[in-house]
């Protein structure tokens, strides 16, 4: 990976990375006396905390001497009970990992099971695949951006965000009948057909997304409080980001051009035009500025998708495969062989070829994979996912190096984790 590493300035000499546990920052005697350390326990219920995260800071004075972050609060057991379930009835689980992009977890686990049929997708359902996904990068942009500026007093952004953000949930609520957590995306394709009126209400968001980006930046960027809270805060270097396996905002914030949509192109974004917005300073603020050109980028990526849907009025949504589509709800009033087709699908699944298959995609907070083994039965006998939000915790400790006590929730913040995702 060193080939990826900018030719330019690095952010700071050598590595911050601790040693020996990289996770935990610990108290060093040479810099601090220990006699003057205060040991202060945030969370896991303090609102800042981006959901149940604990950290345990020691601190001299105003800076941070040490820190370890504690996790395992909101242990889920998702990838356990997916194992349970049947391959259609898992779907519904990805989606409450990352609650925030859930549509990200949700493609990449079914991109896993085509993978192991061997299946055919339509290219509109492709299409439309993809057109959800960066609405769900958007959306998740959106939550990043106004809960971190909240914590930093700016409250105004907040409510600006989430009116776009509302937006977005509309649009999902139109295609899926849901506004989160939609199980939209199918094995072979779509759970239904794309509604009429969803094109004139998203090419209306497309014109209105740019514009309201310039408005966030227009209230965050004069703003000397802000400027001050997040330039040269929260330092990562390139060489430490990738030795910490980071990915998407948080690594291209330091310096690395590593986008999975870019590097190793998935459903159709090798036929639309986007950059790849990457900064060098790997300070809060160069994240914050990743996370808003890409809201732009995926504008622009949307609205590409419109157009090429547009023109595929009529043709399949779905794979035309019986052994695991649903049949047409049409036929399920005049065919009891339908019906009955539809009960045990439903009920007892469908077989996937013995078999294993790593899937990744650039989700909103970077590489989300998933490692899927199956024995031939109707159940998974393995499902392992890559949280980028573990990762990206494991990066605090060295943002934390050199930092006070009032750089600490725009640091965490910066990483963007969901702790649903992280304990998973």
């Amino acid at each position: 990976m060193s080939s990826v590493i900018p030719a330019r300035a690095a952010i700071y000499e050598g590595t911050r990375i601790p040693s020996p546990i990289p996770t935990v920052l610990a108290v060093d005697p040479a810099q601090h006396d220990l006699e003057d350390i205060l040991t202060i326990n945030f969370g896991p219920n303090h609102p800042s905390m981006h959901g149940v995260l604990r950290l345990i800071v020691d601190l001299d004075g105003e800076r941070i001497a040490g820190l370890e972050a504690v996790i395992g609060y909101l242990h889920t057991g998702f990838e356990k009970t997916m194992e349970q379930k049947t391959w259609w009835k898992g779907i519904t689980y990805p989606t409450r990992v990352d609650y925030v992009a859930f549509q990200a977890n949700e493609l990449v686990f079914v991109l896993a099971i085509e993978q192991l049929l061997g299946i055919e997708v339509p290219r509109k359902a492709t299409w439309m695949r993809q057109c959800l996904s960066e609405l769900t990068r958007i959306h998740s942009h959106l939550v990043w951006l106004g809960t971190s500026a909240l914590e930093l007093g700016a409250i105004s952004v907040f409510w600006y965000a989430f009116r776009e953000r509302d937006v977005i949930l509309d649009l999902f609520e139109m295609v899926t009948g849901v506004r989160m957590h939609t199980r939209y995306f199918q094995a072979g394709g779509l759970a239904e057909d794309i509604p009429p009126g969803f094109y004139p209400k998203a090419r209306a968001f497309c014109e209105r997304m740019p514009k309201a980006v310039d408005e966030y930046e227009q209230l965050l960027d004069s703003q000397q409080i802000w400027l001050q809270r997040t330039k040269r805060v929260g330092l990562l270097s390139a060489a430490d980001a990738l030795a910490l396996g980071q990915s998407g905002p948080v690594l291209r914030a330091s310096g690395v051009n590593w986008d999975l949509r870019k590097s190793m192109p998935y459903l159709a974004y090798d036929e639309v035009e986007f950059n790849v917005p990457v900064y060098y300073n790997g300070d809060v603020y160069d994240r914050y500025k990743v996370h808003m050109d890409e809201m732009r980028e995926s504008t622009r990526i949307v609205a590409q998708c419109l157009e090429r849907l547009e023109g595929m009025e009529g043709e399949p949504w779905i794979a035309d495969d019986r052994k695991v589509v649903l049949p047409p709800r049409e036929e399920l009033h005049t065919s009891m062989e339908s019906l009955i087709h539809h009960f045990k699908i439903v009920t007892e699944g469908y077989r996937v070829p013995e078999g294993e298959v790593y899937v990744a995609i650039e989700s909103p907070r970077g590489e989300s994979a998933v490692y899927v083994c199956s024995d031939g039965g109707p159940k998974p006998w393995r499902v392992k996912f890559r949280a980028p939000s573990l990762v990206a915790l494991e990066a605090t400790a060295t943002c934390m190096t050199d930092a006070y006590i009032a750089d600490f929730i725009a640091v965490v913040g910066s990483l963007d984790s969901v702790m649903g995702d992280t304990d998973r």
